[in-house]
């Protein structure tokens, strides 16, 4: 069952007289644990469709559904809620908030949820001491390089168990070492976890080592490729 659906999903923005199709009629599922890079050049619709399956933007028109769940037909309270409990967000930028340390930037999150502060706090430890911080949980984001901003906000999306993890360029601020670190540790989270991972990125390199890489161009889906199990060798899926 796919984890999250998109069926004939189209967003249009009007700049005057003129109609911008940033997402143009685009259907495809996405399984439960896949680990899914979105590319294309600046323009092309990547961010526009992580905000829409990130419930931050309502479609023009089409649909998504997420874990069989018609988003379409939520209000925005139940759509506040859905995005707290099933989705998880990392920034190019990283959002900590300046004045928290590391542990209260992880539970951030868990104050949009019913006794989440209550249940979460040995979650969030949890994560930190996989992403590598246990070390830093007191420090707060001044005294962190890039890649443990990274890593904070990578255990941050994840502390409320979300069924989905959006990334938007999450290695675009970091060197190309670290970046692959943030990667194997994305790899490692999406196999343990059975989290599903999308990814939006312009680095080829990171997108070659997702299990499929979708290509969009002028709001629409070019290629979708996937790679076998065993990392074997990938099909290129033209889309007319």
């Amino acid at each position: 069952m796919a984890n999250v659906r998109l069926v004939n999903l189209t967003k249009q923005y009007k700049r005057g007289a003129e109609v911008i199709h940033a997402l143009d009629d685009v259907t495809l599922d996405i399984e439960k644990g896949e680990f899914v890079a979105v590319v294309g050049r600046s323009g092309s619709g990547k961010t526009t469709m992580l905000d829409l399956m990130g419930l931050l933007l309502r479609p023009t028109s089409g649909s998504l559904f997420i874990d069989d769940i018609d988003t379409s037909k939520l209000g925005d309270r139940q759509l506040a809620q859905m995005r707290a409990r099933r989705v998880g967000f990392v920034f190019q930028e990283y959002n900590l908030l300046s004045g928290l340390n590391v542990l209260e930037n992880v539970m951030l999150p868990l104050r949009y949820v019913k006794d989440g502060r209550k249940r979460g706090a040995p979650r969030a430890v949890e994560l930190i001491e996989r992403v590598g911080l246990s070390d830093r949980v007191r420090h707060r984001p001044t005294e962190l390089s890039g890649g443990q901003a990274q890593r904070v906000a990578i255990a941050r999306s994840m502390v409320n168990s979300p069924s989905l993890i959006l990334l938007d360029e999450p290695t675009g601020a970091v060197d190309t070492e670290t970046a692959q670190q943030l990667v194997d540790l994305l790899k490692r989270l999406n196999q343990e976890d059975r989290v599903t991972i999308v990814i939006v990125t312009h680095d080829l390199d990171i997108a070659g080592q997702a299990s499929r890489q979708i290509r969009l161009k002028d709001g629409r889906v070019l290629t979708d490729e996937r790679v076998g199990a065993a990392g074997a060798g990938s099909l290129g899926v033209p889309v007319a």
